[in-house]
């Protein structure tokens, strides 16, 4: 009998745990603190700090590899173009999606909400003038040791750079680095044994801390969500690997299947990253050159789940108080929620920060983010699943826009 592979092992973590923490709130809500200080939280948090241990060893290494293994520079140009102009591109598909559904749907006529308990202190996000400066890191060392992605990316391509220039003499540098990816990778592996059980502890927390009457209370502005983010995934970036990468859409999602369930129950596209760059590169195909450049930029730039969340959540808030945004305020919203994407790049609570700002640019009252701020985290989770996917989504594509030139290219020169 053929035993279950490990994306069976952590789907069935996933609903197991969503299911003992739906019926502990439903039937035994006095128990699921016991159970979630000493069960639950211990084996998700013990899994999480597992896999973001790995992070920034796994990022700098496989970022100079990465780097080095384009060599010419005018290439690591070009796959940087393509990267970051595709996660603009669908980051705006992404919020004009969710604000054209909350606006036919409007989940904010729902019901009655208590807007006078609606409260958020907000926080001031950087520009992105002030996040492009502070890429390049003062102090590397510094940046290793805070996990500031951003200034990591930025010495490890200079680093990648400096050895493709000096060739043979670092030879023996990229043999190291090329052992300590090697080490790290094999890391991951050990880790993911450990995922069935992790994403049953974190999902339990989750689902039994919010329980049922939180979600019925805020079913049409999930449901939107929802919706939204599905929508997105198959025509975006189902769409890209059809259309662009001429592959399967079910075989990207079936393969990619096991990030997506880890990257569910963390809600952190950076804690996934070992995992989803693991998957990408094994089971995606995506050569290690192409996945460790787009992938982290990706973890720490693209948000188009998150962007879904502001634009369903900026219609829904607006419909709340009675305020009607026009046009003018749509073009506003996607402009200022695009630009932000890249802007809060890296800083915590990055989904509700943005949300202020967004908020803030049409007239809305940041504090309506109160009303959706507890169901938050069972959305954050399903956000992140649809972020990595778009990473990989565009690795995909790079990788196959790549190889189909170098085929021109060398059919050219023979």
């Amino acid at each position: 009998m053929k035993k279950p592979g490990l994306t069976a092992k952590v789907l069935s973590g996933l609903v197991l745990g969503a299911l003992v923490g739906l019926l502990i709130n439903l039937f035994a809500p006095d128990s699921f603190e016991a159970l979630n200080t000493y069960l639950f939280v211990p084996l998700g948090q013990i899994f999480l700090s597992l896999i973001k241990m790995l992070v920034v060893p796994l990022v700098l290494f496989s970022i100079i590899l990465g780097t080095a293994g384009l060599g010419d520079p005018a290439k690591l140009g070009r796959i940087g173009i393509k990267t970051v102009g595709y996660f603009l591109i669908t980051t705006t598909i992404a919020i004009v999606i969710g604000l054209a559904l909350a606006a036919v749907v409007q989940p904010g006529l729902a019901g009655d909400f208590d807007l006078s308990s609606a409260s958020f202190e907000t926080e001031e996000a950087p520009s992105v003038g002030e996040t492009l400066l502070a890429m390049i890191p003062d102090n590397p060392i510094a940046a290793l040791g805070e996990g500031n992605m951003l200034q990591i990316i930025v010495f490890a391509v200079f680093i990648g750079l400096a050895l493709t220039a000096l060739g043979e003499k670092t030879k023996g540098l990229v043999h190291l680095f090329e052992q300590g990816n090697d080490v790290m990778m094999y890391l991951v592996g050990i880790v993911m044994k450990f995922a069935p059980y992790g994403t049953f502890g974190l999902i339990a927390t989750a689902v039994g801390s919010q329980g049922f009457s939180a979600m019925k209370a805020m079913g049409s502005y999930m449901l939107v969500i929802l919706a939204a983010l599905l929508i997105h995934a198959i025509f975006t970036y189902g769409g890209t690997i059809k259309f662009l990468a001429k592959k399967s859409p079910i075989w990207f999602f079936k393969s990619f299947a096991p990030a997506m369930s880890v990257g569910f129950s963390t809600s952190s596209s950076t804690a996934t990253l070992p995992i989803s760059m693991e998957v990408a590169q094994e089971k995606l195909g995506v050569p290690k050159s192409v996945s460790s450049f787009v992938q982290p930029l990706g973890a720490t730039i693209n948000m188009d789940g998150t962007a879904i969340m502001q634009g369903v959540a900026t219609m829904f808030i607006a419909q709340a108080y009675g305020i009607d945004l026009s046009a003018m305020d749509m073009v506003t919203v996607v402009l200022t929620a695009v630009l932000a994407s890249i802007g809060t790049a890296g800083v915590p609570g990055v989904g509700l920060i943005m949300l202020a700002m967004v908020l803030s640019s049409v007239g809305l009252p940041p504090e309506g983010i109160g009303l959706v701020i507890g169901i938050d985290r069972l959305l954050d989770m399903t956000r992140t699943a649809v972020n990595i996917s778009g990473d990989a989504a565009c690795a995909v594509y790079v990788a196959e826009t790549e190889k189909n030139r170098d085929l021109r290219m060398e059919n050219m020169n023979a």
